[in-house]
């Protein structure tokens, strides 16, 4: 039994089992007809992946802006603001100064950011 997820393969290999016990458990209808033992794995198994997360990987909720939404994404990406504005078919300076607060959102931004980076159009009219 592994005692401590020591890198990201290791933290791979943790969360493919952990999603084979929840597929099984799904398969037979429910955690509570998995055996002892396989509760128990998985529960282990559960503990190692959220404490390789939290001191790992750093798992930050999401943020709560429009900006830093677009910021995080972004990062999760691995775009460069220039290839962003040409995803979204905008201009490097208007999304610059929206990025940046110097303009406001509007609606064409809006759309083409739910369109482009699937981000919630409800999330979007309540944050703009």
């Amino acid at each position: 039994m592994i005692d401590k997820i020591r890198n990201e393969a290791q933290y791979n290999q943790v969360m493919a089992l952990i999603e084979s016990f929840i597929k099984k458990a799904t398969e037979i209808g429910g955690f509570n007809f998995l055996s002892d033992p396989e509760k128990e794995e998985l529960n282990h198994l559960s503990l190692l992946a959220e404490q390789y997360e939290d001191n790992v990987l750093k798992i930050m909720p999401l943020p709560v802006t429009i900006n830093s939404v677009i910021q995080h994404k972004i990062k999760e990406l691995n775009l460069t603001q220039v290839k962003l504005a040409e995803m979204l078919g905008l201009g490097t300076s208007k999304l610059s100064q929206i990025l940046s607060g110097k303009r406001e959102p509007d609606v064409t931004f809006l759309k083409a950011v739910h369109n482009k980076l699937g981000i919630s159009g409800d999330f979007l009219l309540e944050n703009a």
